[in-house]
C-alpha cells in the first residue's frame, strides 16, 4: 500500500515539474518570437526621433527612506534623462537620518504652498518642496508610510498623466522613458509597461550613471544575475504577446495615472504593492470589459544593487514570496476568470499552483525521490527521469535565457563574463534552486501560521464580545 502512494506521488511530482518547465519552455518560445520583432522596431526607433513632440509627460516619484547616502546619485541619474518632459518628486516618508537636511542643502529647497487635491488617502504630507536649483524636482515631507502609501502622495501631487515608479537605489539609463513610454503612444489602451532591472553590483557607476556592466565575484549575486535575466527575458517578455502580466517591477514601472486611481492606487497593507495592483488592474478593467494591455519592454534600463549576503537575501525572498501569496489571495477573483482571458485563464493559475503553492510540491518531490532511491523504493530509471525533468530543464531554461541575451542585447562583451554566466547558468541548479525553494515553504508557513493565530485570537474575541454585550 505504501509503495502504491509512493507511485501516486511520483507521478503528481513528475507532472509539476512537466507541467512548471514546460510552461517556461512555451514562455521562452514565445520570447524568442517576441524579441526578433522588438528589436527589429528598435532598430528603427534609433533613427532621429520623430515622436519627440507627441511624447507624455511623465511624473518620475521616488520613495524614499533613509537614503542619505545615494539619493543625490540617484537624481543626477534622473535629471540627466534624456526626454522632452518630465517632473521628479522625492517623496521623504518620514526619514530618520539626514534625507531631507541633504535634500534641501544640495537643491536649494523652500517649501512651497502646493495646491492639490488628495485622491488616494496616505500618511500626513507636511510640507512640499520646490528646487531653485532644479525646477523639475519637488520633495514631499510625509509622515512615515510605506512605499505604497508614499506612491499615493506622489500621484496625488503629480501633474502629469503618467507616472514612473523608481527606487531610491536604482541607476536609469539615459534612454528609458523614451523606451518605457512609446507603448503608450503606439497603443491608447496601454495602462501600464514595466522595464528589465539589471544587476549593478560591482559595475562601473560615475556621476549617477553606470559607465561599464561587470560581473560579481560573489557567487550570490552571480547566481541572482542569471535570476534576472531569466525572470525579465523570457518570463515577462513571454507573456507580453498574451496581455497577461502578473507583475511590474516596482523597481521600475510607469502607469497611466487616472487608470491607476480608477481602481484606487497602491494599496498600502500589501506586501508587494506591485504586483497586488497589476493583478487588481486586470481583475478591475476586465470586470468593467474595458480594453486595456500591460506591456513591457525588454531594453535593460535599469540597474540595481542586489542581495550580497546570504541573510539578506533570505529576508528579502521570503518578503516577496509572502508578498506573492497575499497579492494572489487579494485577488482571487481573477482565477479562471474569463473575461481576463489569458491572465485570469492561464498565467493566474500557473501563479497560484505552480509559483505559489508549487514549492511545497517540489521539496517533498526532492526529499522523496531522493530518500526513495536510496531506501531502494525507487527505481533507478525512475530517479533519472525525475533528474532530467528538475535539473535538466532548469539548466536548459538558463542557457536558452544567455543565449536570448547574447544575440539581443549582449550587455556582457568579454568571453570570460559568457563563459562565467554559462557555468553559473549550470551551477545554480545545484543547490541556489533548492534555497529559494525552502525560503518560499517558509514564507507559505509564516503566512499560514499567521492566519492560524488571526483566526484563534478571533474566536478567543467573539464569545468575550457576546458576554460583554449580555
Amino acid at each position: 500500500m505504501m509503495l502504491d502512494y509512493l507511485q501516486y506521488f511520483e507521478i503528481i511530482v513528475v507532472t509539476y515539474f512537466i507541467g512548471l518547465n514546460g510552461t517556461y519552455l512555451t514562455l521562452i518560445m514565445l520570447s524568442f518570437a517576441s524579441i526578433s520583432n522588438y528589436m527589429q522596431r528598435r532598430d528603427i526607433a534609433g533613427l532621429p526621433n520623430i515622436y519627440d513632440k507627441f511624447a507624455l509627460p511623465v511624473s518620475i516619484l521616488v520613495p524614499a527612506y533613509n537614503e542619505e547616502d545615494s539619493i543625490l546619485e540617484t537624481i543626477q541619474s534622473l535629471s540627466d534623462l534624456d526626454y522632452p518632459e518630465y517632473e521628479i518628486i522625492i517623496i521623504n516618508d518620514g526619514s530618520t537620518d539626514r534625507t531631507l537636511d541633504v535634500l534641501i542643502e544640495a537643491y536649494k529647497l523652500v517649501k512651497f504652498p502646493e495646491a492639490y487635491r488628495v485622491r488616494i488617502p496616505s500618511q500626513t504630507v507636511h510640507d512640499v518642496y520646490r528646487s531653485t536649483a532644479n525646477i523639475n524636482l519637488r520633495v514631499i515631507n510625509k509622515d512615515n508610510g510605506d512605499r505604497a502609501d508614499s506612491l499615493n502622495a506622489g500621484i496625488n501631487i503629480s501633474r502629469y498623466p503618467l507616472f514612473c515608479c523608481v527606487d531610491a537605489d536604482c541607476i536609469i539609463q539615459n534612454d528609458s522613458l523614451r523606451w518605457l513610454t512609446q507603448p503608450f503612444l503606439d497603443d491608447p489602451t496601454v495602462v501600464a509597461c514595466g522595464g528589465t532591472i539589471r544587476v549593478s553590483n560591482d559595475c562601473s557607476i560615475k556621476d549617477g550613471k553606470l559607465t561599464r556592466p561587470e560581473l560579481s565575484w560573489n557567487p550570490l549575486v552571480l547566481f541572482q544575475t542569471i535570476e534576472y535575466l531569466r525572470s525579465f527575458l523570457f518570463g515577462r517578455m513571454g507573456w507580453t504577446p498574451l496581455n497577461a502580466h502578473m507583475i511590474i517591477s516596482g523597481a521600475f514601472g510607469i502607469f497611466h495615472k487616472e487608470t491607476v486611481v480608477s481602481v484606487g492606487g497602491f494599496h498600502p497593507d500589501a506586501l508587494g504593492e506591485d504586483m497586488e495592483l497589476v493583478m487588481r488592474l486586470h481583475r478591475e478593467l476586465s470586470k468593467k470589459d474595458n480594453p486595456y494591455r500591460i506591456h513591457f519592454i525588454p531594453d535593460p534600463i535599469c540597474w540595481t544593487d542586489v542581495p550580497h549576503t546570504y541573510s539578506h537575501l533570505r529576508r528579502q525572498r521570503i518578503r516577496w514570496h509572502k508578498g506573492h501569496i497575499q497579492a494572489l489571495m487579494m485577488n482571487i477573483g481573477l482565477l479562471f476568470n474569463r473575461k481576463a482571458k489569458f491572465a485570469g485563464m492561464i498565467a493566474f493559475p500557473f501563479s497560484l499552483f505552480f509559483e505559489c503553492l508549487g514549492p511545497i510540491i517540489e521539496f517533498l518531490g526532492y526529499l522523496v525521490i531522493f530518500s526513495g532511491f536510496y531506501f531502494d523504493f525507487i527505481t533507478p530509471l525512475t530517479f533519472m527521469i525525475f533528474f532530467l525533468v528538475a535539473i535538466g530543464l532548469g539548466i536548459l531554461l538558463s542557457i536558452l535565457t544567455l543565449f536570448l541575451e547574447e544575440i539581443s542585447f549582449h550587455l556582457y562583451p568579454k568571453p570570460g563574463h559568457v563563459l562565467t554566466l554559462f557555468i553559473v547558468a549550470i551551477l545554480e541548479n545545484f543547490g541556489y534552486r533548492q534555497l529559494n525553494t525552502l525560503w518560499r515553504i517558509t514564507a507559505v508557513a509564516q503566512m499560514t501560521g499567521a492566519a492560524i493565530k488571526k483566526r484563534l485570537l478571533s474566536v478567543k474575541k467573539e464569545p468575550l464580545e457576546e458576554k460583554i454585550s449580555q
